[in-house]
């Protein structure tokens, strides 16, 4: 398995990448996406990355984008996740963690004989996702967790309440983001947000609609 690395620039991203097109999976910068691995050209995918970089890109399947002789069309903008966990199960499954690098815009896609499917990225307009906390300043942090606390009280669920105030406020912003049970489009539009401010902002806007239109007695769980 190759040795831990940290990357600190659009430059040092691969411009061919592997990607797994998964609906209502976000990664985000520094964040951490558990997934569990069954298809068999995704399992090829994780075997080719654990022997590599270890690098994996997740897009979101885009119902309005040209379906491709190798898949479906996918949202342009998505992120590079670098493998940091992997377990083999019993049943021939892998479960695995990405932590998220930096968000790519695809060029295009590669004609490529691998069973998964590689694409070209660029990812120089992402530069500012290579500075971990930057634009905490500017969120408006008591907005974001009186959302969490309308959230979890219409869904009657519970939460480590010391451990969200402790955590800092982009590991909130984008663990919230990938945990919450909003749609692709949202998830879309979270991924897309020009900084963590205007993330943070979006999904306090989405939580409020979301629980405007629950009814009374609104059942709904985070990821």
């Amino acid at each position: 398995m190759a040795a831990n690395r940290t990357y600190l620039s659009p430059t040092e991203i691969p411009p061919v990448i592997p990607v797994f097109p998964l609906t209502g999976a976000l990664l985000l910068p520094r964040a951490d996406l558990p997934l569990n691995i069954f298809e068999p050209r995704y399992l090829a995918m994780v075997d080719d990355a654990l022997g590599g970089a270890r690098l994996i890109g997740m897009v979101q399947p885009d119902e309005a984008a040209p379906v491709s002789v190798r898949g479906p069309g996918v949202y342009k903008v998505g992120c590079l996740g670098r493998l940091t966990q992997f377990s083999e199960t019993g049943d021939g499954r892998y479960l695995i963690t990405l932590t998220g690098i930096c968000r790519f815009r695809i060029v295009e896609e590669l004609d490529t004989t691998t069973p998964y499917r590689q694409f070209k990225v660029d990812a120089t307009a992402f530069a500012h996702d290579f500075e971990a906390e930057a634009g905490e300043a500017e969120v408006d942090r008591d907005a974001l967790l009186s959302a969490l606390a309308a959230f979890l009280d219409a869904n009657k669920l519970e939460a480590d309440w010391d451990g969200i105030r402790e955590a800092g406020t982009e590991t909130l912003v984008n663990a919230l983001s990938v945990m919450s049970p909003y749609g692709a489009l949202e998830k879309q539009a979270l991924l897309e947000a020009e900084n963590l401010k205007a993330r943070a902002d979006m999904l306090v806007a989405i939580t409020q609609m979301m629980l405007a239109r629950m009814p009374g007695d609104g059942e709904g769980s985070l990821q």
